[in-house]
């Protein structure tokens, strides 16, 4: 047999050496005998240190205890490592390192290799999912001249060749909604977006997400396409639709809903047709703290929205009957436009989905636009998007996941 890794223990006996030798698969270990080897070649085998790249090639027979093992006729050291591996790799003060230098956490950490392993195995599997039922996988500019798909503070950059301004994308719902209108019928991406705000375990300024938009479906059938994905997603990788998550089990067979309208009720006994004055006045009752005396009701939301956050619950829950204010891309609902036709998904206290019916109406955009405008100065109207929802756009479902 032949293998090639990076030596990664090393046991010397007299006459014999065994060496640890891992590669992207696992480990294995290889005995070299000197008498095997010869003389020369075993002196430089012995200087040879932890962190370097060997191939060797022999033949496989299993130690007294067991374990497979390659005894050695011939070497090769294909790459020297001159830097030292560190001994130990964990404690708070190699945190900084690790996230640093990610290379070496890789090396030495087992654990961090298997987690870079199941995201990819993760993404491959949201593609092979959406393949399978019919999507087509697209990309759309990561360049935009407006910011717009999503609420967050852009990274700016400037194209030196048209003398112009452009924003590093937010989010790719504007152009794959665009596609809609253009006869695409189910579209989605897997997407770096970028945000210039703070940095967090839940939060990164330059992030992967996935967009999905189905024509003739809605916020049903985007919920019943999120538990799929992701209930498909757990017993393709892990086996099993229950695991733990930071000391918490996850169950993936329950799934439940609650209403931000009821939960806004509930805890601060705010009505959505409430006017601006009674929230704030409700809010401080209740001991939220709201800087001055003008506060949109976008802010508002945006407070109330992080002490509702289902913190609490570990299993899959569906947050429905957001506020309008909250989503100027989204459906109002039928029996009550002052809520629109939206969920968010929350699990382990996270969000991880975020989804709705799409608003077509090209007129009720653009209303939106402008009112959105008005309680942000940087907010612009986006011409071109309502221009192609002029065209016509069918009705439709929109998904973004986080990955």
């Amino acid at each position: 047999v032949r293998i090639a890794g990076r030596i990664m223990a090393k046991r010397e006996h007299g006459k014999s050496i065994f060496l640890d030798i891992k590669d992207f698969t696992g480990r294995m270990q290889a005995y070299v005998k000197k008498d095997a080897v010869g003389e020369e070649s075993f002196e430089i085998i012995k200087i040879t240190d932890i962190g370097d790249i060997i191939g060797v090639s022999g033949e496989l027979f299993k130690t007294r205890t067991g374990e497979d093992t390659v005894k050695v006729a011939d070497y090769t050291i294909v790459s020297k490592s001159l830097l030292p591996l560190p001994e130990k790799w964990h404690g708070l003060k190699d945190v900084e390192t690790r996230y640093r230098q990610r290379y070496v956490d890789l090396i030495v950490n087992d654990e961090a290799l298997e987690k870079f392993k199941t995201r990819i195995k993760l993404v491959q599997n949201i593609r092979e999912s959406l393949t399978g039922k019919g999507f087509y996988e697209v990309e759309t500019p990561m360049m935009h001249p407006i910011a717009g798909g999503a609420a967050g503070k852009p990274f700016k950059t400037h194209h030196e060749a048209l003398d112009m301004d452009l924003f590093l994308r937010i989010a790719p719902e504007i152009y794959l909604k665009k596609l809609l209108v253009g006869g695409f019928e189910k579209v989605f991406e897997i997407n770096r977006s970028f945000r210039n705000e703070g940095i967090s375990t839940r939060h990164n300024p330059e992030f992967t997400m996935m967009e999905v938009y189905e024509a003739y479906s809605d916020s049903e059938g985007m919920m019943a396409l999120t538990e799929e994905l992701i209930r498909n997603a757990a017993k393709t990788i892990l086996g099993t639709e229950k695991f733990i998550y930071q000391g918490k089990e996850i169950d993936l067979t329950h799934w439940k809903r609650v209403s931000f309208a009821q939960l806004m009720k509930d805890n601060f006994d705010i009505n959505v047709d409430d006017p601006l004055e009674a929230w704030v006045d409700k809010l401080k009752k209740k001991g939220v703290e709201i800087e001055g005396d003008k506060v949109s009701k976008t802010q508002i939301i945006n407070i109330v929205g992080e002490l509702v956050e289902p913190e609490t619950e570990t299993n899959p829950v569906f947050v429905v009957d957001m506020f309008k204010e909250m989503s100027p891309l989204a459906k109002s609902k039928k029996d009550n436009p002052l809520l629109v036709d939206r969920f968010e998904l929350y699990m382990g206290g996270m969000e991880i989905a975020n989804a709705y019916s799409e608003l077509n109406d090209p007129i009720d955009q653009k209303q939106r636009f402008l009112e959105q405008a008005k309680n942000d100065p940087n907010a612009v109207v986006d011409e071109d998007f309502v221009r192609a929802l002029e065209y016509g756009m069918p009705p439709a479902g929109g998904l973004g996941i986080g990955i």
